[in-house]
């Protein structure tokens, strides 16, 4: 049995080469909507998502997470567009909240052709002074992770195939004690 969701799932790839045109508005809108509707610990709502474009910002969150890794290369692969992912900290399903948005933002962006891929040390970034100020810059008041950077663009390659999956890929099914 198969939908276009389980299709989407199956077929979506990290993309580590972006195109520089920018994505359509309103494909960015599509993808946000689909962030907003992630499943969060006791339907609380309680991630953020911050939308970054502006070329120079990116650079400097590039940079910054280059040099967490300790590379000089780009995280950010070029993309031309970074949604970054927080998470109230306060919450006991913060991870969990955070990430099931990036799931979202992900699958979303594939189903209508554009690519992703997901960036980590958002958490290292923003558990930084530096970090906390750039949010409390940003006008994000309160206690927040940095769970991820969603990278968004148009692909400039082909991306691969999904490679078959395991003959037992973890999964075990139990028929009493």
């Amino acid at each position: 049995m198969t939908n276009e969701v389980i299709k989407a799932m199956i077929e979506r790839r990290s993309c580590r080469k972006f195109k520089a045109e920018q994505i359509k508005d309103e494909e960015l809108q599509a993808i946000l909507e689909a962030g907003k509707y992630a499943a969060t610990g006791k339907g609380l709502q309680s991630p953020k998502m911050v939308v970054i474009q502006n070329p120079e910002v990116i650079a400097k969150l590039s940079k910054w997470n280059a040099d967490i890794m300790g590379v000089t290369s780009d995280p950010f692969y070029g993309a031309p567009t970074v949604i970054l992912v927080l998470a109230d900290a306060t919450r006991t399903t913060a991870v969990q909240d955070g990430s099931l948005v990036m799931g979202n933002l992900m699958l979303a962006a594939h189903s209508i052709g554009v690519a992703s891929c997901w960036i980590n040390r958002a958490k290292e970034e923003f558990a930084t002074e530096e970090g906390k100020a750039l949010l409390k810059q940003w006008g994000i008041e309160g206690d927040y992770i940095g769970v991820g950077h969603c990278v968004l663009g148009y692909p400039a390659v082909d991306l691969p195939k999904p490679a078959p999956r395991k003959d037992k890929h973890n999964i075990n099914r139990f028929q009493g004690i």
